[in-house]
């Protein structure tokens, strides 16, 4: 499949992984909308979706930056509306945007459960409905949610069950998404990482430098978002995937290029 001229609507898609998609696909010829709350700097994240939209021009595609924050369904139809005017329609919706807290059930605060649930599970739900009329007209429509596959095994609860909701949710929503628009022809999938990968998160959140160290950099899934996307809607679709399993599929088995440092042992991502 070619992406020119194809439109791919990203949450949170000012840096980390939902701008190193967009900017692979960019590289393709596709017109990328950036949806994100970021309108002024933060030092501690870099980079607005103004920024983020320039880099995708400068990649070869077509780019506008809305400002959006998914909580809101005015926003979401703002960002839906907008897209639409400025390229006419929607091809593939990368649901990206999320928040995380790994704090266990006595440390998790009212206003942490609500923001993950508000984003993660609500947010997204709300955007996927929001574009479905128009990857209904779409010849290869896909939504590709960035959510684990379900692993049941308590340790993935018994920590931060909280965060474990809103991701399995996601992923159940994925499930459900394939099935239900499978006479639309819509692709519906999840992918996931197997090792963790160095974004804004790691870095201020959760481990910092030395787990950024142990990780690999966001092309990886942008890579193998690309390679999932490229396929036929009718044909992909009901998937949790994992990026390297994705990768392996198509004979790159030597993912090396992908360390934040060569030849450092990597972490294992969460829910793998």
């Amino acid at each position: 499949m070619s992406f020119k001229g194809k439109t791919v609507l990203i949450t949170g898609a000012t840096r980390g992984i939902g701008k190193a998609i967009g900017l692979r696909l960019a590289k393709e010829g596709a017109n990328i909308v950036i949806a994100a709350k970021s309108v002024e700097e933060n030092p501690k994240l870099g980079g607005t979706i103004f920024t983020a939209a320039a880099e995708m021009e400068a990649a070869g595609g077509k780019a506008k930056a809305v400002q959006c924050d998914i909580r809101f369904e005015e926003q979401i139809q703002n960002v839906v509306d907008k897209t639409v005017a400025a390229f006419g329609g929607i091809d593939i919706l990368i649901n990206n945007a999320s928040a995380i807290s790994l704090t266990n059930t006595e440390q998790t605060e009212a206003k942490r459960f609500d923001l993950m649930h508000d984003i993660n599970v609500r947010g997204t739900f709300l955007m996927t409905k929001a574009v479905i009329p128009y990857l209904k007209k779409s010849t290869n429509a896909h939504i590709l949610t960035l959510s684990p596959p379900i692993n049941m095994n308590p340790k993935w609860f018994a920590q931060h069950v909280a965060y474990t909701l809103t991701k399995y949710n996601m992923s159940m929503m994925t499930i459900g998404w394939a099935k239900e628009f499978e006479k639309d022809k819509i692709a519906a999938n999840s992918l996931w990482p197997k090792t963790t990968i160095d974004t804004a998160a790691v870095r201020n959140l959760l481990g910092g430098e030395a787990l950024a160290n142990m990780s690999r950099t966001t092309d990886i899934l942008a890579d193998a978002a690309y390679y999932i996307l490229s396929k036929p809607s009718t044909e992909c679709t009901g998937n949790t995937f994992i990026d390297e399993d994705v990768l392996a599929k198509e004979g790159i088995t030597d993912l090396s290029k992908y360390a934040v440092v060569p030849g450092a042992k990597l972490y294992t991502d969460l829910f793998v």
